[in-house]
């Protein structure tokens, strides 16, 4: 009886210990991923610094981690903080400094008149996707996915992904600029309406969804109309052109985040959030002519003090490009 108890009971820790690490075990790692971190590493892409500190190899649990690490607390040179320090492989990491650097700094310009100084996100997390065991593991287990929830600009406004994407005209402008901006750098972009776990923050990773990884995921569909000038052009910042592209199917299930991507955060369920300046657009004496060109006339933000409560003009989101899909 004894005996039959005791081959009971380690029937059942073998089970358990199959089920808490089979989304680790039995996954293979790809081997464009060590290729793609040795690549990056020999081209000297990331140039390590007292905010890029090269970090010993994270070797598990099973084929999560990276050959060369790198901890990161600031970008773009120093100019951008970290809400929180982010551990990340080589590749992902000049295509964030691009996008900051093309993209998120020439919208804060555009929309706030002052650049991004504080970008709170996630990085690397060895789970499965969606958090469910024996699932495909998550690109944020190889570091090679950030989730971005906020920014903060120069004089404290900070613009969040949760409030800000249904929030002022200027929030709503800005997000939608950084997120297909980030279209063009990354293989994977997930907003708020590509699904209903990506409510509060940008999804961005460099999976390989073909064998020669030019199949992307870019969600939701939106329809509206860019006011920074098109990649490779000579107005704009980032002078190479994007890949070609070319939309993937829809992966069985995409990287959804269950958990909370926040941590302890201000934004985080467990805390309650800080008092913070709402964001909204400075009213220059001088529009740019580039900014609401399509507009009749420039939107107004606040009213003067002696006109009453404040009003908030919506978004256009109409564009001829784009004829079909949800409107996020």
């Amino acid at each position: 009886m004894r005996r039959g108890f005791v081959a009971f009971s380690a029937f059942t820790l073998f089970g358990l210990g199959l089920t808490g690490c089979a989304l680790k075990t039995f996954e293979q790692r790809e081997p464009w991923r060590t290729q793609a971190e040795q690549t990056c590493l020999a081209r000297g892409l990331v140039k390590a610094g007292e905010d890029m500190v090269p970090m010993k190899e994270i070797d598990g649990p099973g084929v999560c981690g990276m050959v060369q690490p790198f901890r990161v607390t600031r970008l773009a040179g120093g100019t951008v903080a970290l809400k929180q320090r982010m551990t990340l492989a080589c590749p992902i990491i000049p295509e964030v400094e691009a996008w900051l650097h093309g993209t998120v700094q020439p919208a804060a310009n555009l929309y706030f008149g002052q650049p991004v100084v504080e970008m709170n996100s996630g990085s690397y997390a060895c789970r499965g996707r969606n958090n469910q065991v024996g699932a495909k593991l998550s690109e944020h287990s190889f570091g090679n996915a950030v989730d971005v929830m906020s920014f903060r600009f120069a004089d404290g406004t900070v613009v969040t992904v949760k409030g800000g994407w249904r929030g002022t005209e200027a929030e709503q402008a800005f997000l939608r600029e950084v997120f297909l901006g980030a279209c063009n750098h990354f293989t994977t972009v997930l907003a708020p309406g590509s699904d209903a776990f990506h409510y509060d923050h940008l999804h961005l990773d460099l999976a390989r969804h073909d064998p020669r990884g030019l199949r992307r995921i870019c969600k939701p569909l939106i329809k509206f109309q860019p006011q920074l000038p098109s990649p490779g052009t000579a107005a704009s910042p980032i002078r190479r052109k994007p890949p070609a592209w070319q939309p993937a199917p829809d992966p069985a299930p995409i990287d959804v985040e269950e958990d909370d991507p926040y941590g302890v955060t201000p934004m985080s369920s467990r805390h309650a959030p800080s008092p913070s300046r709402v964001a909204r657009t400075p009213v220059p004496a001088a529009p740019p002519a580039a900014a609401y060109a399509p507009r009749p006339a420039p939107p107004r933000y606040a009213t003067a003090p002696d006109e009453g409560p404040e009003t908030t003009a919506p978004l256009p989101l109409t564009s001829p490009a784009w004829s079909s899909g949800p409107i996020y």
